[in-house]
């Protein structure tokens, strides 16, 4: 497996250190096409729009912008600075607010009172988590 050490906020990794790095912190991602990608799985449309409006949310706050393909039950998100024409810190940091946001469970974290929706029923399902 290829080594990757940290590197500057502008500086672009190779694709090798891409890849490990992909595999060590964020291992439903990939490389592809020379932009780091995600599929989201959601139960339908409404889903979809609120992991959009999330990562649409995250993306600005951080003024870093994905590339996004969304569909009825799927969102995919394609970070790539352009500016430096590969990938970056930036992009791991996006991506892994994204992935930290997204994905979060309430109802699998201990101590809150906060339950998460419910799986069960249809009409409340969300996201198709990943755990």
């Amino acid at each position: 497996m290829t080594q990757w050490r940290k590197k500057g906020a502008d500086e672009v990794y190779t694709p090798e250190e891409t890849e490990a790095r992909l595999a060590a912190e964020l291992p439903h991602w990939t490389l592809e096409s020379g932009w780091i990608r995600r599929k989201y799985k959601t139960s339908g449309w409404k889903a979809t729009l609120m992991v959009v409006n999330t990562v649409g949310h995250l993306a600005e706050a951080a003024w870093h912008h994905p590339d996004l393909a969304v569909s009825y039950a799927f969102v995919i998100v394609k970070l790539m600075n352009h500016a430096a024409k590969g990938i970056t810190e930036k992009d791991f940091a996006l991506a892994k607010k994204i992935e930290e946001v997204v994905q979060w469970q309430p109802g699998k974290e201990e101590g809150t009172v906060l339950e998460g929706t419910p799986n069960e029923d249809p009409r409340f399902k969300y996201l198709k988590y990943d755990v």
